[in-house]
């Protein structure tokens, strides 16, 4: 099990994200603001799935009507999908960490502006 808080930094601001649940092959966390939360979670079956989803919801004014303000909420995540035998745990990191490598902030600001 992780330790309880974890932490995540968001724009060079550490976000102390205490653990608020847990159940079968699940863990949430999330800020006292509840603007971020982090959520880890396992599935099992005939491949592995593991998933770490990051999320953060806040609340700005609606551009259609500016005396209304209304929550919105985005979410990041990774998703590692193997199969239960045939990759190494050391092939399965390998592969994850080239992804992660991958992500600079030129290659994020490619993906969001729908470069492809």
């Amino acid at each position: 099990m992780f330790a309880d808080p974890q932490s995540v930094t968001v724009n060079a601001v550490a976000e102390s994200c205490p653990r608020i649940s847990t159940g079968d092959r699940t863990s949430t966390y999330r800020t006292a603001d509840s603007e971020f939360t982090l959520k880890i979670s396992h599935a099992e079956g005939s491949r592995n799935r593991r998933t770490v989803r990051l999320t953060q919801e806040i609340v700005a004014a609606d551009p259609f009507q500016t005396d209304v303000n209304r929550t919105y909420v985005q979410h990041v995540y990774v998703v590692l999908d193997h199969p239960k035998v045939g990759f190494s745990t050391t092939q399965v990191d390998n592969l994850t960490q080239a992804l992660v490598d991958y992500l600079s902030d030129a290659n994020i600001d490619k993906v969001i502006a729908g470069e492809s």
